[in-house]
């Protein structure tokens, strides 16, 4: 009897792939003896490769490999060959759309997602604007594997155990984390305008952390050309400080980090997902965009999501409109000091809870 076998499409961007890890994470344990695979680009390969026993992963090179019309015929060939019994398109875009065709023509049971552009529309026009709460993708993920009868119910707290990540698997600039330390990460970017805290305004904020928690390391987070050239400066100037891309190679190694972090400090970015899904509480900042589009990260608290209420806000889903007003109102109208005020909240959370577990931990004794 040939086992069931489902394969689950995903390509971009990296924010909506780790979004998938939760629902896929839930299928596997749900249904362990479903065969799982997880079609996506490279850079998600550490989502998913330690993920569960019955979940694998298949890269799809759509650049090179399987570009055009000519490349989605090669990489369906090599789909079919895996004898899949279920596809699931989680994307829904013109690449998806023409595998689930061919999928469709041979009578595989597929089911792609609803993404409910109708109140994202209502959620981002300037006239009659709908603040209504959008399904999450967590959810839209999970009614997709319902339709193909595989129906789960979401429980996921983390890539790694409690005790998080190796630390030793990373460089020894990182070094131990010592017991009276706290680590913060700070990840100010994004990619696209819209969704970035002026950088004036972040400086102030990793100062007034760096001048209150003296015991504080922060790691900021982020590649590229204008990251360099802004942590370099920063970390000269800031103690106690580390540029993570300038010691750790990859995002397996940027995982396991986070992991140990007490709290990150996000844009509505990949950096938000990535903390969320090793168990880290995000303070996140909104601009352009707005938690009611379904973004939040995974059991994140609505109410570390900073941002001001402004009559043009969201005017955007993923953050790459122009600005309407031309001034970025949304995120220049932020204070230092609201940001703040939330990293104070969630840490000492942490150390109350910290103290609760060592007298628990005595009283066991």
């Amino acid at each position: 009897m040939r086992k069931d076998h489902i394969l689950i499409i995903r390509f971009s961007a990296l924010g909506d792939v780790a979004m998938a890890v939760p629902v896929v994470y839930s299928l596997a344990n749900t249904y362990p003896d479903l065969r799982i695979t997880v079609l996506s680009r490279s850079f998600a390969r550490p989502f998913f490769e330690d993920l569960a026993p019955n979940v694998s992963f298949m890269e799809a090179d759509l650049k090179r490999e399987y570009h055009g019309i000519k490349g989605l015929n090669a990489l369906y060939r090599r789909l079919t060959a895996k004898n899949f019994t279920a596809v699931a398109d989680f994307h829904d875009v013109l690449r998806s759309e023409y595998l689930r065709l061919r999928f469709n023509v041979d009578r595989y049971k597929v089911a792609h997602i609803d993404k409910h552009r109708n109140g994202r529309r209502q959620l981002v026009r300037q006239k009659d604007k709908r603040l209504v709460q959008q399904p999450t993708p967590f959810q839209n993920y999970a009614e997709v594997l319902a339709r193909l009868g595989y129906p789960v119910t979401l429980g996921f707290t983390s890539l790694f155990p409690p005790e998080g990540g190796n630390l030793n698997l990373l460089p020894a600039a990182i070094g131990p984390k010592k017991y009276y330390e706290r680590w913060i990460g700070i990840a100010p970017f994004a990619a696209h305008a819209g969704k970035i805290y002026p950088l004036p305004l972040m400086r102030k904020v990793v100062d007034m952390i760096a001048e209150r928690y003296p015991d504080a390391r922060i790691f900021f987070f982020g590649r590229g050309e204008q990251e360099d050239q802004c942590f370099s400066q920063w970390c000269r100037e800031i103690g106690h400080s580390v540029y993570v891309s300038r010691h750790l190679e990859n995002m397996q190694q940027e995982l396991i980090l986070m992991s140990h972090l007490d709290l990150m400090v996000s844009m509505d970015s990949a950096n938000m997902h990535m903390a969320s899904l090793v168990g880290v509480p995000v303070v996140s900042i909104w601009g352009a965009t707005h938690p009611f589009a379904g973004f939040m990260g995974w059991q994140q608290s609505p109410h570390n999501a900073v941002q001001v209420d402004l009559p043009c806000r969201p005017c955007s889903i993923y953050g790459n409109k122009p600005c309407l007003r031309g001034d970025f109102a949304c995120m220049n109208n932020i204070r230092p000091e609201q940001v703040m005020e939330r990293v104070d909240f969630e840490l000492k959370k942490k150390s109350r809870r910290n103290v609760t577990d060592s007298l628990n931990t005595t009283d066991a004794e």
